[in-house]
Parts: C-alpha cells; sequence; structure tokens
C-alpha cells in the first residue's frame, strides 16, 4: 500500500479513501478507532509502525466523525492531536476537514517586527458574547485605533465553562467555547482584509490539570523535572523525538492551517532542552517554513531575558522575532503607583531607569538581582529596539495581582497619561491590554472552571502566589480574593466596549498617540534612531531623537511642575538657527487634561507636572513647515 500523503505526522486527516488516523503510543499492542454517533460504535484497528506508532484509514469516517481512540481493547480516549473536541477534553474528537474553508487572503505577505502597535485579547472577555464572531465585528475598531496586531490569548481547548486558555489540553484544538474552527480562520481572514496581522499566544512548557490524556498514550511525554505548573514535557530524554515532533507540528498547524502571523511563547524560561539544538529553534524554523513565505513575527515571554531567544538557530538560539519586556513595565509601574513590594522591588521606577529603557530595551543584563538571589538578563548591544516588546499592562500583570485591578485606579489620571505617551513613543514595540485604551472599568480577575477539588488547590495556590506582595498576607485581604471557580469572576472580567464613547477622552489619546508614531517621520523609524536622555529632576527627564537630520525632544514629567534655572543640559538647546516648538501634549483638553501652558524658554524651562510633552525644532522666527 503506498505511503498516504498527510500534512501533519499526527491526528486525523482527510484523504480521498476516508480519513487517516495516526497516534503515537508506544508500549501499547493495539489501537483501534472507535466512531461514536452510529447505532453500533465502529471500530477500526490501526496498524502498528516503527517508534509506537500506529495509523491506519477509516472509509467509514468523514468530516464532522466523532471519535476516539481505544488502547489494547479497554479504556478510549480522545486523540491527543485532536483538530476540536465539540464537547470538551473529555468528550470525543471530531474530524475537521480545513480545505472546505474558502480564504480571502491571498497575497497577504505576513508582518514586519518593525511598525507595530499590538493589542493583546482574551476572546472570552472581549466581547459580551466570547465568541470569534463576536470580536471579528470589532476589528474594524481596533484598525480605526490604529492597531496593527492582534494577539489573542491561548485558545488550546480546556475543559469548563471559562478560563484564561494557559491550562490547555488539546494544543491543536481550538476551544468550541470561542466557536468552530472554521470561526477562528474567518476572524483571521478578515483581519488579514484590514491590514491587521493576527497572533496567537501558545503553551510548550506544560499541560493544564484536567482533561490530560497524554500519559494514557505514552509516559514518555513527560521529562524528569517539575516547573511551578507540573510535570515539565520531554524534550531531550529517552523516545524524544516524537514529543518534539508533536510540538514541531502544532506550531506549523497554526500557522500553516490558520494563516495566523504569530506566535506567542509562553513561559520559555520553563521549558528544559538540553539537546544540541533546542525545541524552540526547531518550532521557529518549522514555523517559517510553514508559513510559505509569509513574514511572521515569533515572540518569546522569557523572565530570564535569555540572549538566547533572539540568537539565531544557527548560534545556538530559539530564532525569535521578539520578546516581552518585563523591565519597562516594572519601572513603570513603580514610578505610576509607588508600589515597591515583591518583584518591583528591583526598580526605582526613576527617570534614569526610563531612559535606560528607551536606550538599551532591558534594565537587567547581567547584574544580580535579589528578588531571584541571581544574576538576570543579557545585554541587548546591537539589537534593534523593535525586537522588545514594551507594556504598561497585560494579563499576566493585571491578572496576578490580588483583585485584578487596572493601571488607571491605582495612580491620577496625568501621571498616566504621560506614561501613556512614553510607552508610545520609546523605539520598542509597544503592546496593550484589552480595554486600556478606554480604561476600561472592568478588572481582569484569575479564572478558571476546573473541578471541586482542582479548583481549592488552584485558588490555594493562587493565593500562596499573591503572598508575595506583604500587603496581601494577612486573613482580612485574603478573604476578599475573588475565587477562581466562581461564575462572577468571569463575569467580572467582560469589558464593556461601549465604555469607548463614555471614556472618549482617554480613547482619543490613545489613537492620537498611534497616530503621531505611526505618521512621525522621526517616531515612526524610532528603531532606527540615535537617542539620548538626561534626568531633569527628581521626577522629570528628556529624551532627544536623532534620525537623518531630523530631531524630536520629548519632555516627560512624572511629578509636580519644575521650573529648571540653570538650565546646563546640552540635550535642551535647539538646533543650530531653530527654536523648539511644541508638537504635542498630553495635557491637550481633547485628552481629559488641563491645557499646555505655551512654551517659553527664553530664560528657564517650565516642565508642567505629570505631563508628557513632544517638541519639534523649526527655523528661528518662523513656524513647523
Amino acid at each position: 500500500m503506498a505511503a498516504v500523503q498527510r500534512k501533519l505526522p499526527i491526528g486525523a486527516e482527510m484523504v480521498p479513501e476516508g480519513v487517516h488516523f495516526r497516534v503515537w503510543a508506544p508500549g501499547h499492542r493495539e489501537v483501534e478507532v472507535v466512531l461514536e454517533g452510529a447505532p453500533t460504535p465502529q471500530a477500526t484497528a490501526l496498524a502498528p509502525e516503527e517508534g509506537g506508532y500506529f495509523s491506519g484509514i477509516c472509509r467509514e469516517a468523514g468530516a464532522g466523525s466523532r471519535y476516539r481512540y481505544c488502547l489494547d481493547g479497554g479504556e478510549c480516549f480522545p486523540d491527543p492531536a485532536s483538530r476540536f473536541q465539540p464537547e470538551g477534553p473529555h468528550g470525543p474528537s471530531q474530524v475537521i476537514a480545513p480545505e472546505n474553508f474558502t480564504w480571502s487572503d491571498e497575497g497577504w505577505p505576513g508582518v514586519e517586527r518593525e511598525g507595530q502597535v499590538i493589542y493583546e485579547l482574551h476572546l472570552g472577555t472581549f466581547t459580551r458574547e466570547g465568541t470569534w464572531r463576536a470580536a471579528q465585528e470589532q476589528l474594524p475598531a481596533l484598525k480605526e485605533l490604529g492597531i496593527t496586531l492582534v494577539e489573542v490569548m491561548p485558545v488550546a481547548d480546556f475543559p469548563g465553562r471559562f478560563g484564561w486558555g494557559y491550562d490547555g489540553v488539546n494544543h491543536f484544538a481550538p476551544t468550541r467555547l470561542y466557536g468552530t474552527p472554521d470561526d477562528m480562520r474567518s476572524f483571521v481572514d478578515h483581519a488579514h482584509t484590514l491590514g491587521l496581522g493576527v497572533l496567537l499566544d501558545v503553551v510548550y512548557n506544560h499541560f493544564g490539570p484536567e482533561g490530560n490524556y497524554l500519559a494514557r498514550f505514552s509516559q514518555f511525554y513527560y521529562g524528569e523535572h517539575d516547573s511551578d505548573w507540573g510535570k515539565v514535557m520531554n524534550f531531550d530524554g529517552r523516545q524524544s523525538a516524537p514529543v518534539r515532533e508533536f510540538f514541531v507540528s502544532n506550531a506549523a498547524y497554526w500557522i500553516e492551517e490558520f494563516h495566523l502571523d504569530g506566535l506567542r511563547f509562553d513561559a520559555t524560561h520553563a521549558i528544559v532542552d538540553d539537546s544540541p539544538v533546542h525545541i524552540l529553534g526547531d518550532i521557529t524554523r518549522h514555523a517559517r517554513e510553514a508559513a510559505r513565505g509569509r513574514k511572521l513575527f515569533l515572540v518569546a515571554e522569557n523572565e530570564n531575558q535569555d540572549y538566547r531567544c533572539l540568537r539565531p538557530r544557527e548560534e545556538g538560539g530559539f530564532g525569535m522575532d521578539g520578546v516581552w519586556n518585563d523591565d519597562f513595565h516594572h519601572s513603570a509601574h513603580v514610578a505610576l503607583t509607588g508600589y515597591h513590594d515583591a518583584y518591583y522591588s528591583e526598580y526605582f521606577g526613576s527617570p534614569q531607569e526610563l531612559i535606560s529603557c528607551a536606550k538599551w530595551s532591558y534594565l537587567y543584563q547581567g547584574q544580580f538581582y535579589f528578588w531571584q538571589g541571581k544574576r538576570r538578563g543579557s545585554p541587548t548591544l546591537g539589537i534593534s529596539p523593535s525586537c522588545y516588546v514594551n507594556y504598561i499592562q497585560n494579563h499576566d500583570q493585571i491578572g496576578n495581582s490580588a483583585w485584578g485591578i487596572r493601571v488607571h485606579k491605582l495612580t491620577n489620571p496625568a501621571a498616566l497619561r504621560a506614561m501613556t505617551a512614553v510607552l508610545f513613543l520609546l523605539p520598542q514595540t509597544p503592546m496593550i491590554f484589552q480595554g486600556q485604551e478606554f480604561c476600561a472599568s472592568a478588572p481582569f480577575l484569575y479564572f478558571a472552571d476546573l473541578s471541586p477539588d482542582t479548583s481549592q488547590q488552584v485558588h490555594a495556590g493562587r493565593i500562596e502566589f499573591l503572598k508575595q506582595f506583604t500587603n496581601v498576607d494577612s486573613p482580612e485581604v485574603i478573604d476578599t480574593i475573588d475565587k477562581p471557580y466562581e461564575l462572577d469572576t468571569f463575569q467580572q472580567s467582560v469589558i464593556d466596549l461601549k465604555e469607548r464613547e463614555r471614556h472618549q477622552k482617554v480613547y482619543a489619546l490613545y489613537r492620537d498617540l498611534i497616530r503621531l508614531r505611526r505618521e512621525d517621520p522621526v517616531f515612526i523609524r524610532g528603531y532606527a534612531c540615535h537617542i539620548e536622555g538626561a534626568v531633569l529632576g527628581q521626577g522629570g527627564f528628556l529624551l532627544r531623537y536623532f534620525l537623518d537630520g531630523e530631531q524630536r525632544l520629548v519632555l516627560v514629567n512624572l511629578g509636580r511642575e519644575l521650573h529648571l534655572v540653570p538650565i546646563p543640559e546640552p540635550m535642551l538647546a535647539p538646533p543650530r538657527g531653530c527654536a523648539w516648538q511644541t508638537l504635542w501634549s498630553s495635557e491637550k483638553i481633547e485628552f481629559g487634561g488641563s491645557g499646555t501652558p505655551k512654551l517659553d524658554t527664553e530664560k528657564f524651562w517650565r516642565l508642567q507636572g505629570y505631563a508628557t510633552q513632544v517638541l519639534i525644532p523649526v527655523p528661528e522666527g518662523g513656524d513647523q513647515p
């Protein structure tokens, strides 16, 4: 019999004769595919292959067929590489025919690393409906705001009615909670017609605690090490090749069958692999091959700020295009809130830190990090700032606080406007979290709908995690923490998109800042600028941008008003024959500000309190052309 041509090495795929099934189940004597829905369940024996695989064609199966694998004549389980779980992780798998979806994005080139503005969202709470279709209807609004890249939190199927997605157990199956696989394809396709890219957050460091049947097929899926979330995957031990193949195929699957523009890899620091080629290096190479010439943006979350993330695979690296930058977040958070506990204790939130963020991206590049008791970070010299994703809020930093409080409730509005301007005017790639653009009143709490026993364990573990913040470590505070398994916890986190209009001044600030970043000839290429900075006071600093004869001066004051007398700072001096003119201010009335005083730098410099101003040089005696 001729070999069957498959797209991926595992799972159920349509072929002319029916459906071809292939699964890795080493140590088992026989594997049968059992179709469900007929008066009598139909079983088809799969033939054993070398390496522990079983495969075969079931002629009675077709698109929509539901099935399980029966092992050694005993229990039956869903497919580890199921493409859809219509009844959830404990139910049968369903055969999907991706070729039946009609794409309209032919010619879509993918996304460049430079010039992106990222919007992170959670499908279940982004709209009231919590579906792909409802989210798709909001894409034009994101486009109008100026977003270029939508980053979707994990959608691999997980048990229960709601969850963040980081406890996924069916890595090839978009969760039934948000719709069908074709609904997801439609979302991506429509995004592309609008000129928006789509990233997907994927979790390759662990599986969730419930609904995961991998061990029934083989214990070799798991390695010898433990992480904060359970057993890590076996990427470098005995029989690790099929495990590596599983994850490499998964990344390629999302790129090829869903036309995604990239992946965001969760907690890469928790992936253990001592192989000559790290699993992430293999994954990024195969993902790019699956893109067939489309440009991808592959991003790592890495707590250790490991230099390998951005190093090419050929040099022992992971071959990523970008990394999340917690250093900027932590420094900005301390500057805005004064909070200086737990991991925030390693930051001052000072003007110099924010200048260093602008110039060097990471603040920790190998220094000792007392909170972790070890050195942290790696040098960024020679690496484009566009590789580093900056944010003031994301799902982790909001949701991993005790009450899911958004930062606008922890600081004053003027300071937040000023820091928001810093986020968008820095040369790194900015990212915002759903609802941030209009100061959403909804918190983003931690929610997970698991079995009663597991739910209690998750809640207890979460409280232990939160106790690192000393204000939380008391019974009266702990009693107020929302329980992750309660429906109300999830429902509280659903944002109200009508607040775009009700909070229109905040929304106008974000829209105008993104416009300035996109249209200004200097800020649009901030990653290519030479940037200098200077501290001007306890809360004040400047950034001066130089690019091809063009200059911009950004003045930031995160404290009370400053009068600079004397002014021995050369970066304040305008270019020869020019004077400074205000180009933009965070205190415009239309943004909810109090207005901006006329610029007067003749005798002293006045830095308005809690404000960011952008100055542009114009010929003396004349206005900006």
